[in-house]
């Protein structure tokens, strides 16, 4: 069976920093496209970052030059750097999609975690 489990979420102040694991059960990472979501409230969900199996990268112009995905084995993350209230959302890791993270692309990922919270205060 298929898991994704995030963790790493929590609240910080701007500026400050937070770094999310997602661990996968059930397949390895290595070889997928693994993505970052995440889901603001009254929003759609948007993609964030992503992975592929050659290890390139993708970033939403929202977070480049913040944020950096990165994959080790069975694990992928994301260190977020001077947060800004904007980015608060709940924070969601996909797995075995399009390896796209353009507006609605979220809709053709097939795998997804249970989210972690990430608030950021002003």
């Amino acid at each position: 069976q298929v898991q994704l489990v995030e963790s790493g979420g929590g609240s910080v102040q701007t500026g400050g920093s937070l770094r999310l694991s997602c661990t996968a059960s059930g397949f390895t990472s290595s070889g997928l496209c693994m993505a970052w979501f995440r889901q603001a409230p009254g929003k759609e969900r948007e993609g964030v970052s992503d992975i592929d199996k050659l290890g390139r990268t993708a970033y939403a112009d929202s977070v480049k030059g913040r944020f950096s995905i990165s994959e080790d084995k069975a694990t992928i993350y994301l260190q977020m750097n001077n947060l800004k209230p904007e980015d608060t959302a709940m924070y969601y890791c996909a797995a075995h999609g399009p390896c796209a993270i353009y507006s609605g692309a979220w809709r053709n990922w097939n795998y997804w975690g249970q989210g972690t919270q990430v608030t950021v205060s002003s």
